[in-house]
């Protein structure tokens, strides 16, 4: 069975004023003081250790990283202790975290000490500072590039639903920006981000990968953006086309839909059933049209590239990945996932609907911050 991880990126927040605070330093340094204090004890109190913590490229985020899981179960768990274990950690340092895709609230966000950082805002200058957004990636398990790349070139058109369901950045230095995933579009900003076209096979792929950095726009191969693409540290495809969900069983199921997703084209691919010979230039359009309508509106079939009902966009999703969630023992667990994101909304929708029901963005900070913990 495939195994599936997750890294979540959140965002520390005042947990007074809910503007975004430049903690991660002081919150990592906690971690550490706490690994020493109760290593004895650390499976008890929190379960994975403070290396599943890291800085990201702003001080005013923390990211986590779970371990690869074959059971969903499971990643829900370790999920809910990492972030209940950076809920406390923040508590400890004078800050909150929220699972924010994009902070609400006004910020002038200060870059992490680190000399890749540095080098980045060097090359992209103001692009870097705008950067203070908040994913969720999706490692998932696969057999060999071959087989990598080949998931790649079949993923592609169902990737933007995956946007659609996380969208959880709808405002963006204090203003509505009209989109559910403003962070998709600020992370379009990167030369390397983005829809890839179809590879055909992993040595064409790390030819392209050499290719963009021999150009001098990118530090190394850590800077290829795209959409979904090889890792370089494990065994896996890593998805990167989520917003942070803001609701942890979202996040699930992300990863659930992920997995469903990578299993359904390696068997495709092993089939012989060619990919969907989709232009990038559509491609882009479909996660456009998903970052702008998270799932109030239309979205682009994955097949046809057409507009069709966001609710019947996801269950094609659904029917497309069928045998896969089912022979993973996943079926139950996602329909029930769907059909509360579909009555509930993302996170887009639950943010606008607090900033309606209240009329002040530091009250919609405030009770992410609730759900976070919670």
């Amino acid at each position: 069975m495939r195994t599936v991880g997750v890294e979540e990126e959140l965002l520390l927040v005042d947990p007074e004023t809910g503007e975004p605070r430049a903690m991660s330093a002081a919150v990592l340094a906690r971690a550490d003081r706490d690994d020493r204090d109760h290593d004895d004890h650390r499976d008890d109190r929190d379960g994975p250790g403070a290396d599943v913590f890291e800085k990201e490229l702003h001080r005013q985020q923390l990211e986590f990283a779970t371990s690869p899981r074959s059971d969903l179960g499971e990643l829900a768990a370790e999920i809910g202790r990492c972030r209940a274990r950076a809920v406390r950690l923040a508590e400890e340092t004078g800050c909150a975290v929220a699972a924010l895709a994009a902070s609400p609230l006004p910020v002038s966000p200060s870059i992490s000490f680190h000399p890749r950082y540095a080098w980045m805002a060097e090359q992209y200058g103001m692009a870097v500072h705008e950067q203070l957004v908040c994913g969720c990636h999706v490692h998932v398990s696969v057999g060999s590039d071959d087989e990598g790349v080949a998931v790649l070139d079949r993923i592609r058109p169902w990737l933007p639903v995956l946007t659609a369901l996380s969208a959880n950045s709808p405002f963006w230095q204090g203003r509505d920006t009209r989109y559910a995933s403003y962070r998709s579009r600020v992370w379009q900003r990167w030369p390397s981000a983005g829809p890839t076209e179809v590879f055909g096979s992993a040595e064409r792929y790390r030819r392209r990968v050499a290719e963009m950095v021999a150009t001098g726009a990118l530090l190394d191969k850590a800077m290829i953006y795209f959409d979904a693409r090889l890792s370089e540290r494990y065994p896996t495809v890593e998805i990167r086309v989520a917003d942070v969900c803001l609701h942890a069983e979202t996040a699930v199921l992300v990863a659930a839909l992920t997995r469903g997703l990578v299993e359904t084209a390696a068997r495709d691919w092993r089939a012989g059933t060619e990919p969907l010979g989709h232009s990038v230039s559509l491609l882009r359009l479909a996660a456009w049209r998903a970052a702008r309508s998270g799932l109030s509106e239309d979205l682009l079939d994955p097949v046809t590239l057409r507009p069709a009902p966001a609710e019947a966009v996801v269950r094609d999703l659904l029917e497309h990945t069928r045998d896969a969630l089912s022979d993973h023992g996943d079926t139950e667990r996602v329909r029930e996932a769907v059909g509360s994101v579909l009555r509930r909304g993302n996170g887009a929708r639950v943010q606008r609907e607090l900033l309606e029901r209240t009329g002040s963005l530091r009250d919609v900070v405030a009770e992410c911050v609730r759900l976070t913990r919670s």
